[in-house]
Order: C-alpha cells, then structure tokens, then sequence
C-alpha cells in the first residue's frame, strides 16, 4: 500500500489585491509543518503542488525545514490538475445577476458591504462565497467559461490517477493543493455527495494534511485535516 498526504496550503493573502500569496501567518503555519515533519523523520519518495503560487510556496518552505533538517526532500513535480476550482470566476461572472434576481445573495452581499472591521468581512464574505459556490455545485449557476463542479471533480480525480500511478509500490508521497481537490479525494474516497463535498471542503484547516491509503484501484481514507504541528490555537485558521 502506498500512503498519500494531501496538504492544504497555508494562509493566502484573503481579501487583499493578489489573493494567492502567503501571509506571513500562513509562511510560519508552513514552516512549522516542516519542521514537525523533519522531526519524526517523515520522508517522501515523491512530492507534488498545484499550480498556484500559495500551493508551491507552502511546498518550499516545507522542503526548506527539511534541508535545515539535513533531511532530503525530492524535487517536486508541478501538475495543474491540482489547481483550485475557479471560485473567483464563478463570483465575478455570477453575483451581478444574483444580486439583482436572489434576495438571498443580495441580502448576503449588502451584510459584507457594511462589514468594517477584518473579522467581519472575513465572515459575511464566507457566507457568501459558500452560498454562492453551492449553487456552482449544484448546477443552477453556469458561468460561461468557467468549468463546472463535474469538470472540475473530473480534472483532480485524472491528476490523482496520473500522480499515483507513475510511483512505485508501497511509496509515501505528498501533495500540496488547496481544500477543493482535498475534498474531491474525500468523495473518492467515502463516496460522498456533491452537497457533502463541499462541505468537507470548508473544514480543511490551512497547512494541514489529510493522509489516504492507495493501491491499485483502493483508495482509503486514513486521516482527515491534520495539525499537530501548530500548538498555538491562535494560528489554526481556515483562510
């Protein structure tokens, strides 16, 4: 049996101009990863990350850990197949006619709007991404040129078939991706609704990793949303 560890990347810059860059919260969640790791001694055959910048830096500063460690840490492979689903463009092309048509969203909308401090915006603004991305996966909302929730799904699911695949017997191996392709292999792996996927999606906390048994056509569940390497409660978060 092969063992995977699926990482979400640590803390991106949330609601600053370029979203997809670590904070420096999120640098030292994944610092710590690193270095709880190199002190047990856990070492991969195989390593990977989305294409996204939040992903491959949450990956370097892991290998970094390892190379203070003097432990080695393979040279990762970048697949796009780990790239988030396009949330952002789901928001833009959908919220302008939501907002005029669904008293729902416009309600939401209007409670971030008026949001002043960073912990409400933060709050209101989840509320209505998720409310928002819920109708992407179900179907009633279809942006032009933006992949659906099935493509999407399908688009992780062929990188995880690809990735797994070209290793050899009984590896250990890690990839670093963003909480949508954690919660598709969470549907693989429990054969989980659409509904409940996304739901999973939500809990993945920033620099945990979830860890899966594979082999052949088997793909397990072994350990969900990991984090014992941050002790200080104040640096758990989920964006």
């Amino acid at each position: 049996m092969g063992i995977l560890f699926l990482v979400r990347h640590a803390q991106a810059s949330f609601l600053e101009q370029n979203y997809d860059k670590l904070s420096a919260l999120g640098e030292a969640q994944a610092r710590h990863l690193g270095e709880y790791w190199a002190r047990r001694q856990i070492v991969f055959d195989r390593v990977c990350a989305g294409p996204c910048v939040r992903q491959k830096d949450t990956l370097r500063l892991v290998s970094n850990a390892y190379s203070k460690a003097s432990l080695k840490f393979p040279d990762p492979l970048v697949l796009p197949e780990f790239d988030e689903y396009q949330g952002e463009a789901v928001l833009e092309h959908s919220l302008p006619g939501l907002i005029e048509n669904d008293q729902s969203i416009r309600t939401l909308h209007a409670a971030f709007k008026s949001s002043s401090d960073s912990a409400g915006r933060r709050a209101t603004f989840q509320k209505l991404f998720e409310a928002i991305i819920g109708k992407w996966v179900r179907g009633a909302i279809c942006p032009p040129g933006v992949e659906t929730w099935l493509e999407f799904c399908s688009r992780v699911n062929s990188g995880l078939a690809k990735f797994l695949a070209a290793g050899s017997r009984g590896e250990r191996v890690s990839i670093f991706t963003s909480g949508g392709p954690i919660a598709v292999a969470m549907q693989r792996a429990l054969q989980l609704s659409p509904e409940s996927t996304l739901q999973v999606s939500w809990m993945s906390r920033n620099s945990s990793w979830s860890e899966f048994l594979y082999a052949a056509e088997r793909f397990t569940l072994s350990g969900f949303n990991s984090h014992g390497h941050i002790s200080d409660p104040a640096m758990l978060t989920y964006r």
